[in-house]
């Protein structure tokens, strides 16, 4: 009796967590439109958003997402039981990827390159501070990043529903319905196994922006002292060792003093990304926790928080002439 309640409260938990997240980003919509025509920084941000749309590498990473995820819906990777599970944890790296290279090389366009191209000192001449300059071109990249999350998400979240659908057949455990009809009812809803596995990948796309937030807010930090090139390796180090930086901790409490201090150090500093990597966990079926996620969330607006004033301190003084 205890099992059977366990296993019917399960999908509730999971849907009502779901809507939660889905709540938590339609508000975060809304703050974004609220500051785009609420505030003189987001004027900027929608010249950044559209200036972000128009550039070829984000038809390029929208085009290459969709092929990619397309392509792994239908190419089999020969994973017995484990296709769709292979298929979710390597859409959600691509999606991962797009944003991030989309994030780095929008910054490294809208404030880098108009900072060296003395751009920057045009629109600094109105009545627009630094400090709004700055925050403008960040929450006008992240815009960017957030359109092209929902177009790549949107296409892995119905890929996902007839991935395992297909999945499903082809391990000889019965096929299932692309709807279903309620009873009494005439309207198709969606098949409920399909749409559980569909829905599993929310959290996992919530983690994906919190993540391209915060190599965004750096990314502007480093902008506004260095050109593309060196932004984009620095941001490929930081993403590398962001993401290594529970092994060196762990490492660094075997080893001399100085490793656990200097591991500690770089821990604390860089933005700790591997938390926010849950693609192989929602790929087993695994549950994230929608707490997991708040205090996760907590965290980046903390840290973005942090990038931003020091992309502020380095920008303050910054020769613009």
């Amino acid at each position: 009796m205890h099992t059977t309640l366990a296993q019917a409260a399960a999908p509730a938990t999971v849907a009502s967590s779901n809507l939660i997240l889905l709540a938590g980003l339609g508000v975060f919509a809304i703050l974004l439109a609220l500051f785009n025509y609420g505030t003189r920084a987001g004027t900027i941000a929608r010249a950044t958003w559209k200036e972000c749309l128009r550039q070829p590498v984000f038809s390029i990473l929208t085009a290459v997402g969709v092929l990619v995820v397309i392509a792994n819906m239908i190419v089999p990777f020969f994973a017995m039981d484990d296709e769709t599970k292979m298929f979710i944890d390597c859409g959600l790296s691509t999606i991962l990827i797009c944003c991030l290279l989309l994030a780095v090389w929008t910054a490294s366009i809208a404030v880098a390159e108009e900072i060296e191209g003395k751009t920057a000192m045009t629109l600094l001449s109105k009545p627009i501070n630094r400090r709004q300059f700055i925050l403008g071109k960040y929450f006008g990249i992240l815009q960017g990043v957030l359109t092209l999350l929902v177009v790549l998400g949107l296409v892995m979240y119905v890929s996902t529903y007839l991935k395992f659908g297909y999945d499903h057949k082809e391990q000889a455990k019965g096929a299932l319905e692309y709807y279903v009809m309620a009873e009494g009812s005439s309207i198709p809803k969606p098949e409920p196994q399909r749409l559980a596995a569909a829905n599993a990948i929310i959290p996992g796309l919530t983690l994906i922006l919190m993540e391209a937030a915060l190599m965004a807010a750096v990314s502007v930090a480093i902008s506004t002292r260095l050109p593309m090139l060196p932004n984009m390796i620095t941001c490929f180090a930081i993403f590398v060792i962001g993401h290594l930086t529970p092994v060196l901790v762990a490492a660094g409490r075997f080893k001399l003093v100085f490793v656990q201090f200097f591991a500690n150090l770089v821990a604390t500093l860089l933005p700790a990304l591997d938390n926010l990597n849950m693609s192989p966990a929602i790929s087993t079926g695994k549950t994230i926790p929608v707490q997991y996620v708040a205090l996760n969330a907590v965290y980046t607006v903390a840290y973005v928080a942090a990038a931003i004033l020091v992309a502020f301190l380095l920008f303050e003084d910054r020769d613009l002439a």
